[in-house]
Parts: structure tokens; sequence; C-alpha cells
């Protein structure tokens, strides 16, 4: 029997700028708690959370201070555990964000691992006594950060990072490490967490003589996490990789029938043809992608199929002339920055409702958990004028959300049908899947079939972005 997870309804929820509901200018759970209601109704099944604790938000929020503690400026404990216990009385499930490639250099961990080489925490970190170590490793926020590794006075050594240098990454190598991460997930399935999104999972391990990406100690890791969640919690607890990697790579991330890691994965090398194929109007890119990933999986394993979420529209996995075509299509005068573009849902497609509607018909068909953003069930727009990231993170405006609701021809309600259609055509969320063939190049088309002979043919022609189901 499939889990919740198999093809539930995704939507991140970014709390910080979803609904402030004391007016201090900062998104809270309270103000989560009175739009509940509103998700159910949109026909959302799970609704994921980025992070919310501890944090100087050097990185909005993914550099954490304290694993344990929700960040004030959110509320508190209780009112997490208030939001948590009326989404799961409305069907809806939650996942959090467990960030464990890192921490913020404010982390007590970080403080006593500084001022201790020999102390419990001296090797917590990855630490060394000069800059020379795993050269050839990308700089992920080449930016901003001219190096992985940044020089300490306090401890008189440098440490690794991966992302900003306020979030030295944790050593995985120490196993004191890994019980920590098991200790953190224990505590929050205990709060009423259904599963965990694992952020930035490629980069846990370093070994010299390698790229220092999905190596084969994080894989194993990964077995055993999955391990313990599944013999603790009867395998109800999802886990669903950040793994921005090729498609053969990004498979493995769904480890094997003997050794299963993650339940879910984001689906990065489908998201990039979503974009490609309505300028191209050839099909020929996305059926070659959905040729090779919607097939062969290990048994309870599931694409997460998304548009667009917090971070940038990623272009790493692209070759530079595609990479030069998505520039030229939809990068905003600013351009590039740290292999992204800063662009939501709406605004990178021009608003073309008959093209955002044909590739979210698409989306929510193929197989899998599609991934929604907050906001875009009504396209709001985004600010390329502000720095980084921030540009896709505005507050959402409510009132127009209010208008959406009220006009029956608004996006947000095409949504809710479309939503509703998936919900009760039982292929469109346990059938099989297999490409039609013999199409015109411009048409990509696919049938879900169940064993029981119910089955539906999705159709999209990316030339005129008409698009239908059939029986």
């Amino acid at each position: 029997m499939a889990k919740w997870y198999e093809s539930a309804v995704f939507y991140e929820l970014y709390t910080r700028m979803f609904r402030d509901a004391n007016g201090d200018g900062f998104g809270d759970f309270d103000g989560v708690y009175e739009k509940l209601d509103y998700l159910k109704n949109l026909g959302v099944d799970a609704i994921w959370f980025p992070p919310f604790y501890a944090s100087p938000l050097r990185d909005g929020g993914y550099d954490i201070a304290n694993y344990r503690l929700v960040d004030p400026r959110y509320g508190t404990m209780e009112d997490v555990e208030r939001v948590f216990a009326r989404a799961h009385a409305l069907g809806m499930h939650v996942m959090i964000d467990l960030v464990i490639n890192h921490t913020s250099d404010k982390h007590v961990w970080f403080d006593a691992s500084r001022r201790s080489k020999d102390g419990p925490y001296g090797d917590y970190y990855v630490w060394a006594d000069d800059d020379k170590g795993y050269a050839g490793t990308r700089v992920i926020f080449g930016a901003t950060e001219p190096s992985n590794w940044t020089y300490d006075p306090v401890r008189g050594q440098y440490y690794w990072h991966r992302f900003y240098k306020e979030q030295p990454d944790l050593n995985f190598d120490n196993p004191k490490v890994q019980q920590e991460v098991f200790d953190i997930a224990d505590f929050w399935v205990a709060k009423g967490v259904d599963g965990f999104r694992l952020d930035a999972i490629p980069f846990l391990f370093e070994r010299e003589g390698t790229n220092n990406e999905s190596l084969p100690e994080t894989h194993a890791f990964l077995a055993k996490l999955r391990s313990h969640l599944d013999e603790t919690y009867g395998g109800e607890v999802c886990l669903l990789a950040e793994a921005c990697v090729p498609a053969d790579e990004n498979l493995r991330y769904f480890g094997t029938e003997a050794a299963p890691e993650c339940n879910l994965c984001f689906n990065f090398p489908l998201m990039t043809d979503l974009f490609r194929a309505p300028k191209t109007k050839d099909a020929a890119e996305i059926r070659q992608t959905c040729r090779r990933l919607f097939s062969d999986l290990p048994a309870g394993a599931a694409w997460s199929n998304f548009f667009r979420n917090h971070d940038f529209l990623t272009l790493e996995l692209l070759p530079e002339l595609k990479v030069r075509q998505m520039l030229e299509w939809y990068a905003p005068p600013q351009g590039m920055l740290n292999g992204g573009i800063a662009r939501r849902l709406g605004p990178v497609l021009d608003y073309e409702e008959k093209v955002i509607r044909a590739l979210t018909a698409l989306l929510v068909s193929l197989p899998g958990a599609p991934c929604w953003y907050y906001g875009d069930e009504i396209l709001m727009g985004d600010d390329p004028s502000l720095p980084d990231r921030d540009s896709v993170r505005l507050p959402v405006p409510w009132d127009e959300v209010e208008r959406a609701e009220a006009d029956p021809n608004s996006f947000l309600n095409w949504l809710k049908k479309l939503l509703r259609i998936r919900r009760t055509t039982p292929p469109l969320l346990e059938g099989d899947f297999r490409v039609v063939e013999g199409e015109p190049p411009s048409v990509f088309a696919f049938r879900r079939s169940l064993p029981n002979g119910q089955s539906v043919k999705f159709s999209i022609d990316f030339a005129t972005m008409e698009y239908s189901w059939e029986a």
C-alpha cells in the first residue's frame, strides 16, 4: 500500500513571509494557524516549513543556532505544536527542514569547538591548519565567498564551509555528530513532524581527491538514518532529498531495495526541462528525462516535482549553451547569481496563464508528489532589485488572495479544480507511467495505468500549449 507522501501535494510555506498575525512585520505561527483552512481548501496534503529554528538569519534561517528552539520572532514551541496539531486534524501532514550539513557559527557547538580542540565538541566541525585541503571543490556561493575555508583566530585554524562563512560544516566522520542528527529527528517527530527535507544533502563528507559531493559515505549515512526512522516509526516518516545533481546521480539518493535512503527526491532534472520546452517548442528533452526518471524506482520511492521554491531557479545541471539560452529567455537585467535565476513562477513566465496552466496540468499529472511554492497559487510577483534570493521571498499579499478567491476565473480557483481532478482520478495518483510513442515532435504524451485497467493519457503540445486528458 502506498505511503502518504508518495503522491501528496506539498506546499512550501515560508513562515517569515506567509502571514503576520501580530503586526510586527515578521510572519509567525499564529498567522499560519489562521490560514490552515485556506491551505486545506486549496488542496494541500502536506506543508513543508523551511527553518524556523533559533538563527541569526544570515541565510534565511538555514544557519541554525539551536535545533531544538523556535526563533521567538515566529512564536513559541507551543504555537508550533498547535499548528502541527491543527494541520493533522485537517488531514494534512507536516514536513520541516533538517539542515545537517552545517550550523550557524553562533551555535554552541561551534563556540565550544573553536575554544577547545580537545574538548567534547573539538571535532564536531572540519578543521585544518591551512586552507589547501580539498582543492578543486567548487565554491557554491562563489559570488560572495572566495573560498570554502575561513580562518578562525580563536582556534588558530581554518574551518570548512560549503556555503556562507557563517555556516561551518559539521564533521560527519564523528559518530557523535551522526547521533546528534538521529536525536534531533526524534525530537521533532515527537512534536508532530511527519517528514524531513534534507537540505544540501550531497555535501556531508569530505575526501581528498574528490569533488566532495555525493560520496559513498553520504549514501551510507542516509541508509542509516532511513533505517533508524523506519524501525522507530514504521515507515511513516518521510525523507526528502535536496540533491541538485545529474539524473543518474540523483536516482542514487533513493538507495536500493536492500539499503533504502530517501523516500522522495526533488526532481531538479525535470524542473529545467519544464521551463525550456515552451521556448524550444520541442518535447524531446522532457520526453527523454521522463523516460529515464520515472522507471525502475525502488519500491516506495517517488519524485517531488516542482517549478520554484525559496532558492534560485538553478541552471547548474545545464551545459553552457543551454545556460545562455535560459538567461536570454528568463533572466532579469541583473542576470545570474550563484548558478541560478531569482524569479518566481508568474514573473519568470511573463504571467502567460495559458503556458502556466498547461505546465501545471503536466506537473500534477506526472508520477510523484508535486511541491508548490507559497504564493504561486496567485502568481504573486517578485522583486529582482533585492539582493541574493530575497527577491522570491516576499510577503503574501492577502488582499490579492481575497480577490482571487472571489474571481471564478482566477488561476487560484483553476488550481483548486485541477487538484480536485487529480485527487479524484486514481491513475494520476498511483498509476504506472509509460511514454506514448509516435507523437509529433512538439507533443509529449504519457499514460498512467492501474492494474485494474483504469488508465489516463495526458498530452501537451508545446507548440500551442494545449493539453488534455483522455481515458
